[in-house]
């Protein structure tokens, strides 16, 4: 046994993946989400894996999950989400709001959590999952790429503050990849455009693409450090730039 990783929204898509690909690799999996009972399905299918009930947002539950994992030797900070695809002009404050809580402060409530059972350790990983949002920009999605860009700079600031320490601060930033919740959230459930993200693409990434990268980072001899992993379909060059098939406008 590897030793205990905590692999926060995993409930589905990139979370799930990875908690199955590293419970694969040896490591006892602590599965964290809010919905307990996708992830006691999980459990009861993957070996090595244990569920606990998470909600990046809420302080308390943040510290519950700490009590709950007194060792860790890795933290994957997956949870997060986009809400909306609005122009700055007509963007609501409440998406972004939702945004920033989730992916930057949950990440930094989730990591302030573990950092110590990590850095006890002895030979620490933390893995934030961002985007290729992280990295550039484009229209409509000021808000997802302003809180991503934030993770993004949390991990590289927190990679600066460990350093000498026995903590690897590592980012992997996925780009299209299709899951079964992430466009459909941000369409506030509008099945047929969260569809038309992903129509014509030859080959976007699935969730068990990132699960490899994250699994081959996390697996790295431990004086390696994978500052930024970025992963992108072939059919995509950038956030704006992706070749379609038989695309209908």
């Amino acid at each position: 046994m590897r030793g205990t990783v905590v692999v926060t929204g995993a409930s589905s898509g990139i979370g799930a993946a990875t908690a199955r690909r590293l419970a694969g690799e040896g490591f006892f999996v602590v599965a964290a989400a809010r919905r307990m009972e996708r992830l006691v399905e999980l459990a009861e299918a993957v070996p090595g894996l244990r569920p606990v009930r998470l909600d990046v947002t809420d302080p308390d539950s943040v510290a519950a999950l700490a009590a709950a994992v007194p060792d860790c030797v890795a933290l994957v900070n997956n949870a997060g989400g986009a809400w909306g695809l609005d122009p700055v002009s007509a963007a609501d404050p409440g998406d972004w709001q939702r945004m920033y809580d989730v992916n930057v402060l949950g990440v930094l409530r989730v990591t302030q959590a573990l950092l110590p059972a990590l850095l006890r350790s002895g030979s620490g990983t933390i893995v934030t999952v961002t985007s290729t949002a992280a990295h550039g920009v484009y229209e409509g999605g000021a808000g997802y790429t302003a809180a991503k860009h934030a993770a993004a700079a949390v991990g590289e600031t927190l990679r600066l503050e460990l350093v000498g320490s026995p903590v690897r601060v590592c980012e992997v930033a996925p780009g299209m990849v299709a899951t079964e919740e992430f466009s459909l959230n941000r369409f506030g459930g509008d099945a047929d455009r969260a569809a038309a993200v992903y129509r014509g693409v030859p080959g976007p990434l699935d969730a068990d693409d990132i699960a490899d990268a994250i699994a081959w980072v996390l697996t790295r001899p431990e004086h390696v450090n994978v500052d930024l992993l970025v992963v992108k379909p072939r059919a995509q060059a950038a956030a704006h730039r992706v070749h379609r098939v038989d695309r209908v406008d």
